[in-house]
């Protein structure tokens, strides 16, 4: 596994993190000795950031990290926990309620990275509010590093503002093959300021895996349903890509996720991929994402075919 800076820190993470979403009635992976043996495999091959979130599975997720860290009797040293606060929660008391819920389901003393997961559209609490609050528990050692996770660069730039001491060291956004938005404006900006992108859905949920045909995509019984890529207008468009993966990915040896992680991963030297798994044999495909390269050839093919994709996101119709 390769290993590289976090932020603008001394911290070094794997160059490919685990996304611990699955544990969750989201998408099913539901039981605990399964989640169990997902860890494991990532530990033993060399991936130390795993992402989680407070409300992955009201909890779940973060219980069974916790737990599979204790029960595998691995050194809390020796992965890097992120986990995410919903925006409704950034109000300045919940947020230390909320961590406080966290550390115990982790089974922790600290958090190594808090992410507002997304800003607090609803409720409309002070930037600077929840700010102070995420700087204050790095004060008090149990937050060590701070980040943003779905927020718009202006939005950034006003949480950055509020802070005395502390910058944020973490942006997660949406970031794959097909949805490619991050490129416009987050990425630059995390490479001119020394942050760190967690990439999540590097897998577009699957989409760019090749594994439905059209007609089983409504079979579907997890939260892709609700995926936009997975409308006939999408997926059909995706298709394309995925031939053009397929042809690159049986020429190198690599299979499809392989080649869906490397792209991305050629984008930029701060882009860390946290694609999820639902068994250990999907986090050693993942993890062999890492330590070689697409070709320049390759990777223009790749992006010439992705940027002509129009994906429409409007699921109201016409």
């Amino acid at each position: 596994m390769e290993y590289v800076k976090l932020g603008k820190t001394e911290e070094r993470v794997s160059r490919i993190g685990l996304g611990a979403w699955q544990f969750s009635d989201a998408w099913g992976l539901t039981d605990y000795e399964r989640a169990k043996e997902i860890i494991k495999k990532a530990y033993e091959l060399g991936i130390t950031l795993i992402d989680t979130a407070m409300v992955y599975g009201m909890g779940m997720s973060e219980r069974f990290i916790g737990q599979a860290l204790r029960d595998l009797q691995i050194k809390r040293d020796e992965v890097f926990i992120v986990t995410k606060i919903p925006g409704e929660y950034l109000n300045r008391d919940d947020v230390f309620r909320a961590v406080r819920g966290s550390l115990s389901r982790l089974q922790s003393d600290h958090i190594d990275a808090l992410l507002a997961h997304w800003p607090p559209a609803w409720h409309n609490y002070p930037t600077c509010e929840y700010a102070k609050a995420f700087e204050a528990l790095v004060r008090m050692g149990k937050v060590r590093y701070i980040g943003l996770s779905n927020f718009p660069i202006a939005l950034v730039e006003e949480f950055r503002s509020c802070l005395a001491k502390h910058d944020i060291e973490i942006f997660e956004i949406r970031y794959n093959i097909v949805e490619r938005r991050a490129e416009e404006e987050h990425i630059p900006y995390a490479e001119a300021n020394g942050i760190t992108v967690l990439a999540w859905s590097p897998l577009a949920q699957g989409a760019v895996l090749g594994k439905y045909r059209p007609e089983d995509v409504s079979k579907l019984q997890d939260v892709r349903r609700g995926n936009p890529l997975f409308r006939p207008e999408n997926y059909s468009q995706i298709a394309k890509l995925v031939e053009a993966m397929k042809e690159i990915a049986e020429k190198r040896g690599k299979t499809l996720s392989q080649v869906a992680l490397n792209f991305i991963m050629m984008a930029s030297p701060v882009v860390v991929p946290i694609p999820g798994a639902k068994s250990p044999q999907q986090v050693e495909e993942n993890a062999g994402a890492a330590g070689w390269s697409l070709t320049y050839e390759e990777w223009s093919r790749l992006d010439e075919i992705s940027r002509s994709l129009r994906i429409s996101y409007v699921t109201i119709p016409d």
